[in-house]
């Protein structure tokens, strides 16, 4: 992890970096949305699209019943073709994490859960760390935390960066394997208005020790995109090339189809490269991808679309 010494220095590195080009960034995300690929191709996406899919509940209205038919979803997607893999993780708020692991327990299934005062951002920082302690100790494995935008779109930007370091020690610090959670860091871009500003906030969270950095909460619009992620992708590729450290990059929000998916794919492709093809560096948060990524690979398999009630609805 790189400490910087100052505010001065971090708001001198940040906005140091290279302007994005909107007009181009948005230009090359339309071009790669365009692609098309084979059929065999195709099922070969569908099926990773499934791994990497966080399977996820963020209502008020949760139940531990929910959870639990969330997570033998996870499990066995298709309860009538065992070859469909299972997802990358089930992603819940922090009280719900105890049901989620029991249900889960020697799937290999990750934990993930939103803290850090979810949706907002809007707390202090010690209920931020109570409840990023709260969820790790529970037998979560992964954190979404959300930055504090007021806090960036005002240039403390050594705020947001001690924030996310301050939670990144908490997802170490209050771990029961000794291995500590994976944490992403949530941007909610649909505040952060300009592509330059998702630029410096990933640049910010990479150098605070992030260990993915992820577009939205699914609760504000717009949330990921295509533009966007591709920022965000170019920002780990570069990041890597001058660190050596990889870090993830999550989508989430508005991705409902298998066309949008098989988009990211490609995107990941072109722009990171095929080492982020992988759950461990790339994740689409969604709640309703799956049922659709499941009805097209049946329409592959069978030539014919399932009834609308033969997948659950989540």
């Amino acid at each position: 992890m790189e400490t910087l010494a100052s505010a001065t220095e971090l708001r001198a590195f940040l906005h140091g970096l290279p302007g994005v080009d909107q007009v181009g960034a948005e230009e090359r995300a339309a071009r790669l949305a365009t692609r098309s690929i084979k059929t065999s191709a195709k099922a070969q996406a569908i099926d990773l699209a499934i791994t990497m899919v966080d399977l996820t509940t963020l209502e008020g209205a949760d139940t531990p019943g929910k959870v639990r038919a969330l997570c033998a979803k996870g499990m066995r997607p298709d309860p009538g073709d065992p070859d469909v893999p299972q997802v990358a993780a089930i992603c819940v708020y922090p009280d719900m994490v105890p049901t989620a692991v029991e249900a889960l327990q020697g799937s290999g299934i990750g934990v993930a859960s939103v803290a850090t005062a979810f949706p907002s951002g809007r707390a202090p920082m010690e209920a931020k760390l109570a409840d990023t302690r709260a969820a790790v100790e529970a037998g979560a494995t992964e954190i979404d935390m959300v930055i504090d935008r007021g806090a960036f779109l005002a240039g403390d930007y050594l705020k947001v960066y001690e924030e996310i370091v301050a939670t990144k020690e908490a997802c170490a610090g209050a771990a029961n394997d000794g291995h500590g959670a994976h944490l992403k860091v949530i941007f909610e871009t649909g505040e952060l208005v300009t592509y330059d500003n998702v630029r410096r906030a990933s640049w910010l969270a990479m150098r605070a020790g992030a260990d993915f950095i992820k577009t939205s909460t699914g609760k504000v619009s717009p949330a990921a995109t295509l533009p966007v992620t591709l920022v965000m992708l170019e920002a780990v590729r570069d990041f890597r090339d001058q660190t050596g450290r990889m870090v993830g990059v999550k989508p989430a929000g508005g991705i409902r189809t298998t066309k949008d998916a098989i988009k990211y794919l490609v995107l990941v492709n072109e722009t990171a490269g095929p080492d982020w093809l992988t759950p461990e560096w790339f994740r689409l948060g969604a709640s309703s991808l799956l049922n659709d990524l499941l009805m097209q690979r049946r329409k592959l398999a069978t030539g014919v679309y399932s009834g609308p009630d033969y997948f659950t609805l989540d």
